[in-house]
């Protein structure tokens, strides 16, 4: 579902400076590479080809100079599919060259609560991510330009209050 002709494919190949995502679930388990989800809670090591062809993607991104990178606002403690995540997800994705903030609402009050998961590409152009209560995917709607400037600001301040992921992980993290 979408506004406009645009697509979060077209935007993903036309964005110039830098692309913003906002992830505010802390299950997604039903959406992506499931076999690699319950490879994970098996126990078994990591694939070394785990999330290769995004990991590409990145990297003919940030390769050329644009910037890639994310705000994951979640609470401990972890979940199965977080701890996922991040422990697989997040440090592969690393070496494609996409940035990594977490904003940890643990001991503090909500911030930016009803805020939905979405990309922002360049401040430009925003692309709401639906999912389901299972954290299955559902689609993209990409919101006309007038929105543009709400999610700017909704990307603003979750940066204001994440911390590095690197730095995050070493006191949390698995």
């Amino acid at each position: 579902m979408t506004t406009s002709s645009r697509t979060l494919g077209d935007l993903f190949d036309t964005f110039q400076r830098e692309a913003f995502r906002l992830e505010t679930l802390d299950d997604y388990s039903k959406s992506g590479n499931v076999d690699a989800y319950h490879a994970f809670l098996a126990g078994e090591p990591q694939p070394d080809d785990y999330n290769a062809g995004w990991v590409e993607e990145l990297r003919s991104h940030t390769g050329i100079g644009k910037r890639v990178y994310r705000v994951h606002i979640l609470r401990r403690p972890l979940t199965d599919y977080l701890r996922f995540e991040l422990g697989w997800g997040y440090r592969k994705n690393m070496s494609g060259g996409e940035e990594f903030f977490i904003l940890d609402i643990t001991d503090r009050p909500s911030i930016l609560e009803n805020v939905p998961d979405f990309w922002l590409f360049d401040s430009e152009s925003a692309a709401v991510m639906n999912y389901d209560g299972t954290g299955k995917y559902l689609g993209s709607e990409v919101l006309p330009p007038e929105r543009t400037a709400e999610f700017a600001g909704h990307r603003d301040a979750a940066l204001a209050h994440a911390e590095p992921f690197t730095e995050w992980w070493a006191k949390y993290g698995a």
